[in-house]
């Protein structure tokens, strides 16, 4: 059997068990997914053992620390995994929600929340998006195709199995949840065209896989974004804040996209603060490269080139500029953006509505880091992905944002006159 014809089952299955899943209760659905989660604690040996082969395939091929980490999964991630399942339990169930009407000829009109159908995933290293994603659109009523990616094959392999067992023996339909296991890209290529088995794609991960996706697909992408996340440090900025926000977004986990890329310090404070920042930033092993202002205060910096204030480095780097007030920090937030999430440090009631008002990106901060852009600390359960466009969805994707609208009319013979 070839590639093409393994997705198109794969696809007919994910359809067939959407159509049976839409019509499935709450209590039905919360029953797998408590069991999903009593399962992954289960098979915890089993799972950190397949992982741990991706680890040192990982290790071997060089992969950068930062993206280790996100691979790695201990005996209490698997735990917080179970546990946001557990979350997704909680949560209230958006199908089903709307609303009624009646117009002036009698019809009644019904707005009411339906799943999106089959959602194609395609994402990177990351074993804990497995099972969030499958989790959520199993809770709104959607079917899943996972594909992560080659290194963390062996642990997404092994993730799957469970929860797809535990859901179908606990009366979901067989096919809601299934696997990609082959590594070729090819099998990317043909899901993005699968439009009679796919009705949405959501690609999560770094520029590169999510350029791919947008540019290949015929199914609707809903674009979850590459993350070059500012801090701006106002001249109003309070300095206990400000260097325990920066150290948290920057060095917290450095590698997932809500973590800091580029600090703005207004050139009121830029001589008292900077180098206040630079010796905590280096404490922590961060790589500074900074405009001339920067290097002049801080002679470790390294002098920055233009790439860097449009680079999401996933990593212990930070760029840093002096500006010369807020009107300069938003010019420079406008210009290299990805409209991910942004943050002001300040006292100045002004300044702070200013930055919340003019800043465009799905989350903007007062006096918080961006590490906070995230469904589960946004109260949503777990995420599917953060998006940065604006349609449907923007900021963290949770089971809302898996749903559509679908119109039921109630007649009495009324015609169009």
């Amino acid at each position: 059997m070839d590639f093409h014809q393994d997705l198109i089952i794969l696809g007919q299955r994910a359809k067939q068990a959407a159509r049976k899943l839409a019509f499935m209760g709450t209590a039905e659905k919360n029953r797998a997914l408590a069991a999903m989660a009593e399962a992954l604690l289960a098979h915890e040996n089993e799972i950190i053992e397949a992982n741990k082969l991706d680890v040192e395939k990982a290790l071997a091929k060089g992969l950068k620390s930062s993206l280790v980490n996100r691979l790695c999964l201990t005996s209490q991630g698997i735990r917080e995994i179970s546990d946001a399942l557990l979350e997704v339990v909680n949560l209230p169930d958006p199908t089903g929600e709307g609303e009624f009407w009646t117009r002036p000829n009698g019809l009644r009109i019904q707005r009411m929340r339906v799943p999106l159908g089959v959602v194609a995933m395609i994402y990177e290293a990351r074993p804990n998006v497995t099972v969030d994603a499958a989790g959520l659109c199993l809770k709104s009523g959607n079917a899943v195709i996972l594909r992560g990616g080659s290194e963390a094959i062996e642990s997404n392999k092994v993730l799957v199995r469970v929860i797809a067992a535990a859901a179908e023996e606990n009366g979901m339909p067989q096919g809601v949840i299934q696997l990609i296991t082959q590594t070729d890209h090819k099998y990317v290529q043909q899901l993005l065209q699968m439009n009679a088995y796919v009705d949405v794609v959501i690609p999560r991960g770094g520029a590169g896989l999510i350029q791919t996706v947008v540019q290949n697909s015929t199914v609707p992408v809903i674009e979850t974004g590459t993350g070059v996340c500012h801090a701006y440090v106002d001249k109003a900025a309070d300095f206990s804040k400000a260097i325990p926000i920066i150290i948290n977004s920057k060095t917290n986990r450095p590698g997932v996209c809500n973590a800091l890329e580029t600090l703005l310090v207004d050139k009121a404070v830029a001589a008292e603060f900077l180098p206040l920042i630079g010796e905590e930033l280096r404490r922590h092993n961060v790589e500074i490269r900074g405009c001339p202002q920067t290097c002049a205060a801080l002679s470790f910096a390294h002098p920055a080139v233009e790439e860097d204030w449009a680079t999401e480095y996933l990593d212990l780097i930070l760029s840093v500029r002096v500006v010369k007030d807020l009107n300069e920090a938003l010019d420079h937030i406008y210009k290299y953006s990805t409209k991910h999430s942004e943050t002001i440090i300040t006292e100045s009631y002004g300044s702070a509505q200013r930055f919340l008002n003019e800043v465009d990106a799905a989350a903007v901060y007062v006096n918080a880091s961006t590490r906070f852009t995230d469904g589960g600390r946004f109260g949503f359960g777990a995420e599917i992905g953060i998006s940065t466009q604006k349609l449907h969805a923007r900021g963290p994707m949770g089971l809302r944002e898996l749903t559509t609208i679908k119109y039921m009319i109630y007649g009495e013979g009324q015609i169009v006159q």
